[in-house]
C-alpha cells in the first residue's frame, strides 16, 4: 500500500465530504423554508431569512458541540461505546492476548501502542480504531471477538483496524462523527415541537387560539421530522460513501501485513456463521457505523461495508457460501472453542512461526507448532529470541529473529519511502521477536502509570556514576524518593538492552503517560529534559527521546489541536529540509566528506536544481525543533521525498547500523511517518 497516495486519497475525501456535507445542509435549509412557509410564517422573505440563518446556526453550533466533545481522541470515542480499558496489570489469559496482539502489530508498525478497550456487553464480533493521529488512537474489540475468535483471526481483525490508523482514516472518520450530528439535529428539533405541540393543545373558550396555534407547532414538528430524514438519509449516504471503499482497502492491508488470509477470512466467516454476527447493541452504534470492522446491522439500506460473503471470496476467491452451514456443525461439535473450527487452508510456516510467538507470549489457544525459517536480511548476523528456543515450550528458534548488535542494514531511498506505515510479515515476525525479548520486568514497568516514568527516565540515565547519582536525584526532587528509586532499579537493565528495544520500550510506556494528569505529564517532560541537560549537552539520542516524548506523549492530551494537516509544498520548506537533512548526514555518517556527499545527494533527490550549502546549524536542536515543525504541515507528496532525503543522507553507502536505522525511525516518525521495525530492503 503507497502511504503517501493514501494520505493524498483521504485528503481528497475530505474535501468530498465537505462538498456532501454542504449538499445535506442545503437540501435540509430548503426543506425547513418550505415547511415554515407552509405552516408559520408564510412566504414572507425576511421571516424565510432569518429562519434559514436559524436552521444554519442550529446544524453549525450542533456539529461544534460533537466536534468538541470528540476533542479527547480515540479514548472518548471508546468510552461513548460504553467499552471499558484494559488493565496493565490483567491477568485476564483473553485481555493479554489482545494486548499481546496490538503491542505486537504495533511495533512493527512503528507507531505508539494504542489504548485498548473492550465492549464488554456485546457479543458480536466486531472492533474499530479511532483518533485523529497515531499517537492518540484507542482500539477497542467486543467481547464476541474475545470469545469467538483464536489468535490468528483476532490478529486479521487487529491489522485491519491498524490500516485505519496508518492510512488516516481514523481522522475523517472522527470528524464524520461531528459532522453527521449536525445534520441530523434537525430531526430532534422536529421531535421536541411535535411533543412540545402536542401537550400545549388546549379545550375551547379562552384556550382555543393558543389551542390551534399549539396544533400548528405538533404539526410542524412533524414536518421537522420528516425533514430530519432527509439528515438521516444523507448521513447514512455519506458513511456508506465514505466507509465501503476503505474497508475493502482494510481487508488487503491486513493480508498485506500478515502474508495470510485465514486469519480475518477465518473472523468475517464467523461473522456469517454466527447468529449475533457483527451487530452491535450500544446506542450510539450508528454514529460509529462507519468505522467498524463488520456493519453494525445485519442489512441495511446504506450499508456502510460490503456484503460479507463478497468481502471473504475478495480473500479466498475459491469460497463457496454453503460451506458456512459446515463450519456450524465443527463449531457445536467443538463445544464452541475458537481453536477447534476449522475456517481455513492449511496452515503456512509462517503461521506456525505466530503461533510459536504466542506460546512465547503466554497465550493459552495456541498449541505446540514446528519452528519456522529465520528471516534473512541483516547484513552482519542474527541473534535468537532467548528462552523460547528448544526445550518443552516447543521446536527451536522462533522465526521472527533480531539483528545481532554490530549488524547492518542494507537499504534505499526508494525502499524505505515504500516502507512508510506499511509493515510487512518480516517486520511483525521481527515486532513479536522483539516483544518476547523485552524483560519482563521492563514491560510490567512500561504498562504501570507511575512506572512508565521510570522507564522513560532509565532510558534517558547516562552511563557515567556521577551524573547518575546527579540525575537520579532531580527525579526524586521532582517527583519522590520511590521513583528515585524505581529509576534507580531500571537503569542498571538499560546498558543491556538491545538497541532495537529502546524504542519499542519506550513507546509501550506511552500509553501509561498519556492517562496521568496533565499536570503530571508537564512534570514528567520538564524532569526529562532536566535530565538530557544534566552534563551541559545533550546528544542525539537524548534529543530523539525528548522530541519522541514531546509528540507522542505531550502533544497527545489534546489531540484535535495537535493534528497539523499537510498542505505546504517542500519548496516552502528548503531551509528546513536542508538543516535536518545536513544533520541527519552529519551524525549518520563517519566523515564530513563522506556527510557532505550524502547531503548533496539527498537534496538533490528532493529538491533537483536547487542549489543549497552544507553547512551545520550553530544551535542544531533549535534547528532540528523548528525544521520539525514546519516539516510536520508537508503535503503527503513533500513527505515522501523528505523520507527519501532523509534516507539518502544517513545511507551514503546504500548501509545503515542499527543506532543509524533508529535515528531514521525516530526522525519519520516525528514527521507523522512511520516507518516499519525492519528497515532492510525487501526488494
Amino acid at each position: 500500500m503507497d502511504f503517501f497516495a493514501q494520505q493524498a486519497k483521504v485528503r481528497r475525501s475530505s474535501r468530498q465530504l465537505v462538498w456532501l456535507f454542504a449538499l445535506a445542509v442545503l437540501t435540509i435549509v430548503v426543506a425547513v423554508d418550505v415547511v415554515c412557509a407552509f405552516f408559520l410564517v408564510g412566504f414572507r422573505p425576511a421571516p424565510l431569512i432569518i429562519i434559514t440563518l436559524v436552521v444554519l446556526a442550529v446544524i453549525g453550533l450542533c456539529s461544534a458541540y460533537r466536534v468538541a466533545s470528540l476533542a479527547g481522541g480515540g479514548a472518548a470515542v471508546a468510552r461513548e461505546m460504553n467499552a471499558v480499558e484494559v488493565p496493565a496489570n490483567t491477568s485476564d489469559p483473553q485481555l493479554q492476548r489482545l494486548r499481546n496482539v496490538i503491542e505486537e502489530v504495533a511495533i512493527a508498525a512503528g507507531v505508539p501502542v494504542p489504548e485498548i478497550y473492550v465492549m464488554q456487553d456485546e457479543s458480536g464480533i466486531n472492533a474499530f480504531a479511532a483518533g485523529y493521529t497515531p499517537n492518540d488512537a484507542a482500539v477497542c474489540v467486543t467481547q464476541g471477538c474475545m470469545d469467538k475468535l483464536n489468535r490468528d483471526e483476532l490478529q486479521g481483525v487487529i491489522a485491519h483496524e491498524f490500516s485505519h490508523v496508518l492510512n488516516g482514516d481514523m481522522r475523517l472518520n472522527i470528524r464524520l462523527m461531528g459532522l453527521l450530528f449536525g445534520i441530523m439535529a434537525i430531526w430532534v428539533v422536529g421531535r421536541f415541537l411535535m411533543w412540545g405541540g402536542y401537550f400545549g393543545v388546549g379545550g375551547g373558550g379562552s384556550d382555543r387560539r393558543r389551542g390551534g396555534g399549539s396544533g400548528q407547532v405538533a404539526l410542524a414538528g412533524i414536518a421537522l421530522l420528516a425533514i430530519g430524514a432527509i439528515g438521516v438519509f444523507f448521513g447514512r449516504l455519506i458513511q456508506a460513501a465514505v466507509s465501503r471503499s476503505r474497508e475493502s482497502l482494510a481487508d488487503a492491508s491486513a493480508v498485506q501485513f500478515t502474508r495470510q488470509t485465514s486469519g480475518i477470512a477465518g473472523a468475517l466467516k464467523k461473522i456469517a456463521v454466527f447468529e449475533e454476527g457483527s451487530a452491535l447493541q450500544a446506542p450510539r452504534k450508528d454514529e460509529v457505523r462507519h468505522m467498524l470492522f463488520g456493519d453494525a446491522e445485519m442489512s441495511s439500506l446504506f450499508a456502510t461495508h460490503p456484503p460479507i460473503v463478497e468481502r471473504i471470496q475478495a480473500l479466498e476467491p475459491g469460497f463457496k457460501p454453503e460451506e458456512l452451514d459446515a463450519y456450524v456443525k465443527q463449531w457445536l461439535a467443538s463445544g464452541n472453542d475458537p481453536d477447534n473450527i476449522d475456517l481455513h487452508a492449511t496452515q503456512q510456516p509462517w503461521e506456525k512461526a505466530v503461533h510459536d510467538f504466542a506460546r512465547a507470549d503466554g497465550d493459552v489457544d495456541i498449541q505446540a507448532a514446528p519452528k519456522a525459517a529465520s528471516r534473512t536480511g541483516a547484513i552482519g548476523g542474527i541473534i535468537p529470541v532467548p528462552g523460547v528456543a528448544g526445550g518443552a515450550a516447543g521446536g527451536g528458534v522462533i522465526g521472527g529473529v533480531v539483528p545481532a548488535r554490530g549488524a547492518e542494514l542494507a537499504i534505499t531511498a526508494a525502499g524505505v519511502a515504500a516502507q512508510v506505515a506499511t509493515p510487512g510479515t518480516d517486520d511483525y515476525q521481527l515486532a513479536t521477536g522483539l516483544h518476547a525479548q523485552i524483560p519482563g520486568a521492563l514491560a510490567a514497568a512500561a504498562r504501570d502509570p507511575r512506572g512508565a516514568l521510570a522507564v522513560v527516565f532509565a532510558l534517558a540515565i547516562s552511563d557515567h556514576p556521577d551524573l547518575q547519582v546527579q540525575q537520579v536525584q532531580a527525579v526524586t526532587q521532582a517527583f519522590d524518593a520511590a521513583l528515585g528509586d524505581a529509576v534507580r532499579s531500571l537503569m542498571t537493565r538499560m546498558p543491556e538492552l538491545h538497541p532495537m528495544l529502546r524504542l519499542p520500550l519506550a513507546q509501550l510506556a506511552f500509553p501509561a503517560l498519556k492517562r496521568r494528569p496533565r499536570p503530571q505529564v508537564d512534570a514528567f517532560v520538564k524532569t526529562l529534559d532536566a535530565l538530557i541537560h544534566a552534563d551541559g549537552r545533550v546528544d542525539l539520542d537524548e534529543y530523539c527521546l525528548a522530541k519522541l516524548v514531546q509528540t507522542q506523549v505531550a502533544a497527545a492530551l489534546d489531540p484535535a489541536a495537535g493534528f497539523k494537516p499537510g498542505t505546504l509544498k517542500l519548496t516552502a520548506a528548503q531551509d528546513e529540509l536542508r538543516d535536518l537533512a545536513a544533520l541527519v548526514a552529519h551524525f549518520g555518517n563517519d566523515d564530513e566528506d563522506t556527510a557532505r556527499r550524502a547531503f548533496q545527494a539527498a537534496l538533490q533527490d528532493a529538491l533537483p536544481g536547487a542549489s543549497v550549502m552544507y553547512a551545520i546549524p550553530d544551535d542544531w536542536q533549535a534547528a532540528l525543533d523548528g525544521a520539525f515543525a514546519k516539516l510536520q504541515r508537508v503535503s503527503p507528496e513533500g513527505k515522501q521525498l523528505t523520507v527519501r532525503a532523509l534516507t539518502q543522507a544517513i545511507a551514503a553507502d546504500g548501509k545503515v547500523t542499527l543506532a543509524e536505522s533508529e535515528l531514521l525511525r525516530v526522525a519519520c516518525a516525528v514527521l507523522g511517518c512511520p516507518l516499519p521495525v525492519s528497515l532492510a530492503d525487501k526488494a
